[in-house]
């Protein structure tokens, strides 16, 4: 790049050490001399610096000669890890940040940033949305990584198969399913990784209501090591779907994790605000084992779990966290969940009441309310039907709203969204389609959990900073990993030698657009994200040719000889 470019990079950045350098120490006659040259001079540099930044403004391409393959330039750059908050231009090449600086960087390909905010990609623990279409509706979220690890996948190798073979826009990984292994040890089920086969399963009796024997439970863990030797992140645990399944399977599966040093994922075993078998009981269970075996329990969408008892159960934690129990949380920020008709927790005397006092015209089904003859046709008919339903009822209870609050800034938790699939009818969408068709139905926060928080907690009401909001979804669910799973000691953080994944986003105008009414429409304000080093999102639209997913996995383990 020529010296008059690289000084017009500077100018079109617009921040401090930036602008055109003044001529100095220079003697007057010779100052004087050049003056009306200079005149001419600053001219032609104002026509070139306004047709550079139109380029700039569409994503302009540099020169050939470039140090790097893609520059940010000009924006607010925020690493939560170091504190940095600040103008700089960022600099990429082969899929990582090879600079962040104030300094001019010569680049193949420019993206103006100006008045946009340039973080590390969003993570997202929990997305159940692992098919093509949910994928690209989390990268207008922002999301660069989202991972299936509360319910996990069976068998690992085949669903990182699947994964690459289809191709991804985002990063994808998966813990190894618990519930699956012991739906194919109960059950004789096969092993499927997908959340379709586990939406089929929930009609088989024995996985989700019997007490395992220890030859089972020594099947089921025979099944997860397997899964964790060929690279699973972790082991899920989706305890609330088989709630009567033995506490000593529990602890002893824990113990496995702990032996390989990885998370668990844990949907909690009960589901309730009335004892017995209460959601408290079921945080207690947790904490115990955990401290017992010092496996890292992860809890799965604190807020939905724990209903109206958030405050009594944030203390539980909040106090074995003190105690150095390795225990880490999540929430979404919605008052209503979503799961299977078919779900334990909507079954038994007075299961109304134990969810808080939850009614039947809470229930959604495809958009629409149901009543109790629907809620209760569907259940028969269909019980792996996905419903959403409100478990609080922010819209009309201040309390309620406290409630949601208290579990979503709870110190040192992530965000996650608990994305579901997108049905039709009932039929789950798939392959390479794009824009969804407008009557997809899935929870809203499959669209836009992470937009929400932003404009919602950030932006509206004012109840975290920003860098604050953006720690809990970029470096937090990183760190929450990264001690079993290396490779995400490379993600979550904005610094040289960190991953090329971005979101840059107008802070001003980012939002969620979807509702319960109409959730298949896409987040808006993502003007690009940036998948190792490659646009997703590129001014606002979606690269369908774009697919730099990579897969997140532990390194695998040698085969025994």
């Amino acid at each position: 790049m020529t010296t008059t470019k690289r000084n017009l990079v500077r100018g079109a950045a617009t921040c401090p050490g930036h602008g055109l350098r003044s001529i100095s120490g220079r003697n007057r006659k010779v100052a004087a001399s050049a003056s009306a040259s200079r005149r001419v001079s600053r001219l032609r540099r104002a026509a070139l610096l306004l047709g550079f930044a139109i380029s700039l403004a569409v994503g302009g391409t540099a020169s050939a000669r470039a140090d790097v393959d893609l520059a940010i330039i000009g924006g607010r750059v925020i690493d939560p890890e170091t504190g940095l908050d600040a103008i700089r231009n960022v600099g990429i090449s082969g899929g990582k940040i090879v600079a962040v600086t104030t300094d001019d960087i010569r680049a193949r390909r420019l993206i103006d940033a100006r008045n946009l905010v340039v973080s590390p990609g969003f993570i997202d623990l929990h997305s159940h949305g692992q098919q093509l279409p949910a994928a690209r509706m989390q990268a207008f979220d922002g999301v660069t990584t989202a991972l299936e690890l509360e319910l996990g996948m069976l068998p690992i190798d085949r669903y990182y198969a699947e994964m690459a073979r289809e191709g991804r826009p985002i990063h994808y990984g998966a813990s190894a399913s618990w519930a699956a292994a012991r739906q194919a040890v109960m059950d004789q089920l096969p092993l499927t990784p997908s959340i379709e086969a586990f939406q089929k399963a929930a009609h088989f009796p024995n996985w989700s209501s019997q007490i395992a024997s220890d030859a089972q439970i020594e099947s089921m863990a025979s099944i997860l090591r397997t899964a964790l030797d060929k690279g699973a992140l972790g082991i899920g645990f989706n305890l609330g779907y088989a709630p009567p399944s033995g506490r000593k399977e529990y602890y002893e599966i824990n113990r496995l994790a702990a032996s390989y040093d990885v998370p668990t994922f844990t949907h909690v075993r009960f589901i309730s605000t009335e004892e017995p078998l209460s959601s408290f009981e079921a945080f207690e269970e947790m904490v115990a084992v955990s401290a017992s075996t010092g496996a890292h329990m992860h809890v799965s969408h604190l807020n939905s779990t724990t209903l109206r008892d958030i405050p009594r159960v944030l203390r539980l934690i909040a106090d074995a966290q003190s105690h150095q129990v390795p225990i880490t949380v999540e929430s979404y920020p919605y008052p209503a969940a979503s799961t299977v008709i078919g779900a334990a927790m909507f079954r038994g005397p007075n299961w109304q009441e134990r969810l808080g006092g939850v009614r039947y015209e809470d229930f959604e089904y495809e958009g629409r309310a149901l009543d109790e003859a629907s809620f209760k046709a569907l259940q028969a008919k269909d019980p792996g039907a996905i419903i959403v339903y409100k478990y609080l009822r922010t819209d009309s209870s201040p309390q309620d709203q406290a409630m949601l609050d208290q579990a979503v800034l709870f110190p040192g938790s992530a965000i996650a969204s608990d994305t579901m699939p997108w049905t039709v009818d009932g039929k789950m969408q798939s392959g390479d389609q794009w824009p969804l068709p407008a009557n997809a139905f899935s929870h809203p926060r499959s669209a836009g959990t992470f937009s929400r928080f932003l404009r919602e907690y950030v932006r509206e009401r004012r109840l975290i900073s920003l860098p604050d909001a953006l720690r809990r979804i970029t470096l937090v669910p990183a760190q929450i990993l990264e001690k079993a799973v290396p490779q995400m000691r490379s993600k979550g953080r904005l610094q040289v030698g960190a991953d090329a994944d971005i979101s840059v986003f107008d802070p001003e105008a980012v939002t969620d657009r979807a509702t319960f009414s109409t959730p298949s429409q896409s987040s808006s304000g993502m003007r690009w994200v940036i998948v190792s080093g490659t646009p997703v999102i590129a001014k606002g639209v979606l690269d369908r040719s774009a697919f730099p997913g990579r897969p997140i996995r532990r390194p695998e383990l040698p085969a025994a000889d």
